[in-house]
């Protein structure tokens, strides 16, 4: 064999380094061939840009030069990169499954399941929405406490339900040392779930269990900071984390106030938040979330072992959706990534059936190999901090936690968390920020996959032992789908009451080319309003459109065909579709000036298209169909 010398030999050597300008003037072409409006140099580029919450703007190319500067080193200050310097690779995340079956045996045969087949650790609803608090000894029958940390919620009843976990470490012999897990003890996410009571006798009794636990418990913390009710409320990642800040700090205040020390108070506190289907959002969310702390530890005089933020990621209920639930399966696949990949210590993943009911084994089977196909078969964890260095992910990092500073500044000068909760401070910010996300969810820009784009009228729907109520009159919980869940409810009853679904009389003009595409639209369109859409083979003519409706059973009709054919058949069809009895007839479009008045003249009352408001349409569809 011939061994040939090295050379230094490249393969991009004859290729040299584009220019950012060079990029741009590339990108004025394609904007011009696609009739966008001029634009050249920067503002071409503005031109793709995405706008998110918080006033963030997601360019469409980073460099080196958009990096907002060194982020440090994993395990070390300002632990962005992570609050360990090996990250997850020892073992991966905490694989930890909820249980809040409000049977303690049910709950028993479901935890020793989840832990003999992958999950590390349990999260265990207490209390009126969960397992009682008697009941805690029967759920964790056969459970090695000092092997499988045990992470309770108990909203209000937290003190109850830490006495009795307490109890049973000390009747199965468990030596305080080796105790996991954590209390739960959470009176301003209490506060701001119920909207009810005074914090300050919670905020004492947390702080007593903080001292029982920094006297001789190391693996045992009593205090949750939760963010999911400020995300389940509609909240933004910033004001997420600025409303987790702020209760940080509450809590700090309360047990130095005790007697802990600022290192002890800050080893009490386990932060949760919420992780979507948006993976690099939630990447970022959770490096800003352990930077925004350091900062606040390094500011109360923590040392920098106790700065690095311990963090508990859940796959967000907002996400979820009630109809087509399989899908769910696809972004709490991807919202666990994003937990892994941001570097969460311990990763819940919902079961895809959790907005229906109490899932089912199968259900949480799929929910722990979640985790475990990342962790086993991608091997996930086994690189520290995989996003570190993308000049993307570093300046939304950047973006964020600016973002979520400056909303906790505005919280501490409303007098701190609680004040800011009773003073409606934080329902009116979260309020306003939903109202502009339903929006987009109404205009479609936020597609639902299986909801609003993609639905499938024709689905079985699954069917679970219905959850307890979760607390309620404080924030809001808000979903998703929850315009578009009741449109099809609508839909439901009719079906239930009539034997059918309302329908809409598709008419497509001319051949499968010119009307396919914007019959497709138009399908897709009503179906997620729950109206059945019926056509027959292309219409030829107005005549035969009118005898096609009358058999549809339809009571509405919407034209799909191309501008071309529009122009020639439009108003002889929307006339006669009229003269048939439609109550309403549409056309699958945005035609202007004179051509759109001539098609109302003819009968069409309204134009649908995308980016149009499909939830008032689709409301009034039904409306006019008198579907209660």
């Amino acid at each position: 064999m011939t061994v040939l010398p090295d050379e230094g030999f490249s393969l991009a050597a004859e290729f040299p380094d584009p220019t950012r300008e060079q990029w741009q003037r590339l990108v004025e072409g394609v904007l011009r061939k696609a009739g966008a409006a001029d634009a050249s140099g920067p503002a071409a580029e503005a031109a793709l840009a995405t706008e998110l919450q918080d006033g963030l703007v997601t360019g469409p190319l980073y460099t080196a030069d958009d990096a907002p500067g060194v982020p440090g080193y994993p395990g070390f200050a300002p632990f962005v990169r992570g609050g360990r310097p090996e990250g997850t690779a020892a073992a991966g995340w905490d694989v930890r499954q909820r249980h809040a079956h409000p049977d303690p045996r049910r709950t028993n045969e479901a935890v020793l399941a989840d832990l003999e087949n992958g999950v590390t650790s349990l999260w265990l609803t207490v209390g009126p929405a969960g397992v009682p608090a008697e009941g805690i000894a029967t759920a964790l029958d056969g459970v090695y406490l000092d092997l499988a940390p045990v992470v309770l919620d108990a909203g209000a009843d937290f003190e109850p339900a830490a006495r009795e976990l307490l109890r049973l470490h000390d009747e199965r012999g468990i030596a305080p040392h080796t105790a996991l897990g954590n209390l739960g003890a959470d009176p301003l996410g209490t506060l701001a779930r119920t909207g009810d009571g005074d914090p300050d006798g919670p905020l004492a009794a947390a702080a007593g269990l903080a001292a029982l636990c920094a006297g001789g418990r190391p693996g045992l913390r009593a205090l949750t900071v939760d963010a999911l009710p400020y995300h389940e409320a509609g909240g933004s990642a910033a004001e997420e984390l600025g409303c987790s800040l702020a209760t940080g700090v509450a809590y700090l205040r309360t047990l130095t106030a005790a007697g802990l020390t600022v290192d002890q108070a800050c080893a009490q506190l386990e932060f949760r938040y919420a992780a979507t289907a948006d993976q690099f959002l939630t990447i970022a969310k959770l490096r800003a979330a352990r930077r925004l702390w350091a900062r606040v530890a390094e500011v109360c005089g923590a040392g920098a072992a106790s700065a690095a933020q311990r963090q508990h990621a859940v796959t967000s209920t907002v996400m979820m959706t009630r109809r087509d639930p399989w899908v769910n399966m696809l972004r709490t696949t991807v919202a666990c990534l994003g937990a892994g990949v941001g570097g969460a210590d311990a990763v819940t993943v919902l079961p895809f059936d959790d907005a229906i009911g109490l899932p089912d084994a199968f259900a949480r089977r799929i929910a722990r190999n979640t985790s475990s196909v990342l962790l086993e078969e991608s091997h996930l964890a086994r690189v520290i901090d995989p996003a570190g260095g993308s000049w993307y992910v570093e300046s939304l990092t950047d973006e964020l936690a600016h973002a979520a500073w400056a909303w906790f500044q505005e919280l501490e000068r409303a007098g701190g968390q609680a004040a800011a909760l009773r003073s409606g401070l934080v329902a009116e910010r979260l309020a306003a920020t939903w109202a502009r996300r339903s929006a987009d969810l109404a205009t479609r820009r936020e597609p639902v996959t299986g909801v609003s784009e993609f639905p499938h009228l024709g689905e079985q729907p699954v069917r679970r032992e219905p959850a307890p109520a979760a607390p309620g009159g404080g924030l809001p919980r808000v979903r998703r789908d929850e315009a578009y869940e009741a449109l099809r409810a609508r839909s439901d009853a009719h079906l239930a009451a009539t034997g059918a679904r309302p329908r809409v009389f598709l008419a497509a003009l001319g051949p499968a080319a010119a009307h396919t595409g914007r019959a497709t639209f138009a399908a897709n369109l009503f179906q997620a309003g729950g109206i059945e859409p019926v056509h027959e083979p292309a219409t030829v003519d107005a005549a035969s459109a009118a005898a096609a409706f009358a058999r549809s059973g339809a009571a509405v009709a919407c034209l799909c065909s191309s501008d071309k054919l529009y122009a020639e058949q439009a108003e002889a069809v929307a006339a006669a579709l009229k003269s048939a009895g439609a109550r309403r007839v549409f056309l699958a479009g945005k035609p202007g000036g004179e051509q759109r008045e001539a098609y109302v003249a003819a009968g069409v009352d309204e134009f649908v298209f995308a980016g149009g408001d499909a939830v008032a349409v689709l409301s009034s569809v039904l409306d006019s169909m008198g579907v209660a």
